[in-house]
C-alpha cells in the first residue's frame, strides 16, 4: 500500500511558526470545496448552512480516504487534512468583528490521485446513506492556485485573530506587500484545533491573506 504524506509534504503551508510571520508561495492545489454564506444573526458556530457545509465536506472527505485505501488495485493511504475557510462579503468592508455577513467557502486538500470520478462515486455513497442535501449537491472537486501570500499561526481564541492580523499587516508594510483582503482577496484560516474539544486558549488556526507588491 502506499501512503502519501500530505502533512509532511505540505508542512510550511499547514505548520508556520506560532512565533513569526512569513511570506509563502501557494502553488496549485486540489481541494474538495462547498460554498455558502453565514445566515443574519448568526455566526460560524451557529450558522445552520455552515454546519451542513462542514458534515457534507467531512462526510466525502473520510469517505475517500477509505475508497482508496480499500481498493484492490494499487491502495494508497493518506490523512484527512484540516478544515480550511476562505472569508468575504459581497459589498461593504470585510470584518473579522462582524460574521453574519461573511461568504465563505470551506475545503479540505484533496491528493492528485483523487479523480473526477472517484470523486463523484464518494459524494454518491454519502447521499445515499446520509441522505441528499443541499450541501451535498454544490460539493466539488477543484484546484485552487493561491499565489503570493503572508501567513502566521495565530494561538488562541477566534476572537483574539484581530491582534495576529495586525502583527501581518505590519509585516506587509516592513516587506513592501499590500494586503488584498477587500481588494477581491480572501481572509483565509485553516483550523488544526477542534473548538469542541480543545480550550480557547490552546487552538491553532493559521491566519493566510493574499499580497501584492505595494503601490
Amino acid at each position: 500500500m502506499r501512503t502519501l504524506d500530505l502533512k509532511r509534504q505540505h508542512k510550511r503551508l499547514y505548520q508556520p511558526s506560532a512565533r513569526e510571520v512569513v511570506v509563502v508561495d501557494v502553488p496549485r492545489l486540489q481541494f474538495a470545496m462547498v460554498d455558502g454564506a453565514i445566515e443574519r444573526g448568526e455566526v460560524p458556530g451557529t450558522s445552520p448552512g455552515f454546519a451542513s457545509a462542514v458534515q457534507a465536506l467531512y462526510g466525502v472527505a473520510y469517505t475517500l480516504k477509505f475508497m482508496l485505501k480499500k481498493r484492490p488495485e494499487d491502495p494508497v493511504d493518506y490523512p484527512v487534512m484540516a478544515l480550511e475557510g476562505l472569508w468575504w462579503v459581497e459589498d461593504g468592508r470585510f470584518d473579522l468583528a462582524v460574521k453574519d455577513n461573511w461568504s465563505f467557502t470551506l475545503m479540505i486538500l484533496q491528493p492528485e490521485v483523487v479523480t473526477p470520478a472517484l470523486f463523484a462515486a464518494a459524494v454518491a455513497r454519502v447521499s445515499k446513506k446520509q441522505g441528499a442535501s443541499p450541501a451535498l449537491d454544490a460539493l466539488r472537486l477543484a484546484p485552487f492556485t493561491e499565489g503570493l501570500c503572508v501567513q502566521a499561526m495565530h494561538v488562541g481564541p477566534y476572537a483574539a485573530e484581530p491582534a495576529t492580523v495586525e502583527r501581518m499587516r505590519a509585516f506587509m508594510a516592513e516587506q513592501g506587500l499590500r494586503d488584498l483582503v477587500g481588494e477581491g482577496g480572501k481572509h483565509h484560516e485553516i483550523y488544526l484545533g477542534d473548538p469542541r474539544r480543545a480550550a480557547p486558549e490552546k487552538l491553532r488556526t493559521v491566519l493566510r491573506h493574499p499580497v501584492a507588491p505595494a503601490g
